[in-house]
């Protein structure tokens, strides 16, 4: 599990250093520097994925001080999981001017690992300048240290990545055997989500705190339908091939008083459903040591919906994932909450940042939660317009 996040001039964040939970929550207003936490994580496993960032360095790194192979090595900005631009749209605004090098760490446990790499303007591949990876010695973790390097565990631990633009109530979907079978990966658009669900279907749920108690049964179609009903009560799901053709079709039924309704295409039950089932799937697949990024998994869901997205996302990162996720909503804030009184999740398992930006840096406020759902600190702008609304009602 990612404990820390450090960014060093990347995009609004000049020097900042962010602790992360099982499950933690970046709120606040638009363009605050949220989603560029996001994009930092998916940064460096895309550039590793892509064979673009160095692990391990060999021991002339330490020994003399350069950095021999680095060549043709950086941050992918643009690849599947982000789309940066060049350096001039990824270097903060505010650097002193011989410090035009971005640096992005993390740290797992007793490990920290960190990358910089030198600012280029029109470039999408930022060249590697250093690197921070710890050596195993048989006094430790410091160095001087032994020829064996530690790989961070989120580069290969399975991941989910899912944008806030997703898909849409479509007739078909893409039939991808790599991404959603080989990779089990559902897209960043969740655009895999139903080929992988057709796929996987009669997969087990593990008993666990995602294990939903009224669904019919432990197979992962049975569990995604009983969390979708959560959101609209009755729904059941399908995935079905489509003979002849690279797509998959998804349909909708409901359990109506007089029994079953037939059938109904995705384009005539709203937007809502369709838009938060890959955030369902991600999640009830998610299993120890997964890492799962969301932004705005509340979108297009009705109140109570948010909330009960709340408590999946806490039953996630319960079973052992982590979950990082981004949110305008404060039912879903709310909703976290409830599952720390509930005993759902820890008070130190749900980590809370709120962003404030003024377009050249960000300031971070992070409260704290206790056991019983409250909030030690209420940051002016933390989700208080309703009060500020009321206020000017009664005034």
């Amino acid at each position: 599990m990612i404990d820390r996040l450090t960014l060093h001039n990347f995009k609004a964040f000049r020097d900042t250093s962010l602790p992360l939970g099982p499950l933690t929550l970046l709120t606040g207003l638009n363009s605050s520097g949220k989603s560029s936490v996001l994009q930092a994580i998916a940064l460096l496993r895309q550039s590793y994925e892509t064979g673009d960032l160095v692990v391990y360095p060999s021991l002339r790194t330490w020994q003399t001080g350069h950095l021999p192979g680095l060549a043709n090595r950086g941050f992918l900005l643009n690849g599947e999981l982000v789309g940066l631009g060049t350096g001039e749209d990824v270097l903060h605004e505010d650097f002193a001017g011989d410090e035009a090098r971005i640096g992005l760490s993390v740290d797992e446990g007793p490990y920290h690992y960190g990358w910089t790499v030198e600012y280029d303007p029109e470039q999408n591949l930022l060249p590697l300048l250093d690197v921070d990876v710890p050596l195993t010695s048989e006094g430790g973790y410091d160095r001087p240290a032994g020829p064996e390097a530690v790989s961070p565990s989120f580069f290969t631990a399975p991941f989910q990545y899912l944008h806030a633009d997703r898909i849409s109530p479509a007739e078909f979907y893409p039939r991808d055997h790599h991404a959603a079978i080989g990779r089990r990966f559902l897209g960043v658009r969740g655009e895999h989500t139903v080929n992988f669900l057709r796929h996987h279907a009669g997969d087990k749920v593990p008993e666990g705190p995602l294990h939903h108690p009224r669904a019919a049964s432990d197979l992962l179609g049975d569990q995604a339908a009983a969390w979708m009903g959560d959101l609209c009560p009755g729904v059941d799901i399908r995935a079905d091939t489509i003979e002849g053709a690279d797509a998959v079709r998804l349909s909708y039924g409901f359990q109506g008083t007089l029994g079953p309704t037939r059938r109904r295409r995705p384009t005539n039950v709203g937007f809502g459903l369709t838009y938060v089932l890959p955030i369902v799937v991600a999640c009830l697949t998610a299993r120890p040591g997964s890492l799962v990024l969301l932004e705005n998994p509340e979108a297009h869901l009705h109140p109570q919906g948010q909330t009960q997205m709340a408590m999946l996302a806490a039953a996630a990162a319960a079973q052992g994932a982590q979950v990082i996720m981004e949110t305008h909503s404060d039912h879903v804030i709310n909703g976290v909450r409830l599952a720390v009184k509930q005993g759902r999740i820890t008070p130190d398992g749900a980590v809370f940042h709120y962003f404030r930006g003024d377009g050249t840096g960000v300031e971070v406020v992070s409260p704290r939660v206790d056991a019983d759902g409250m909030l030690d600190q209420w940051p002016t702008g933390f989700f208080d317009e309703l009060e500020n609304t009321l206020d000017q009602l009664i005034g």
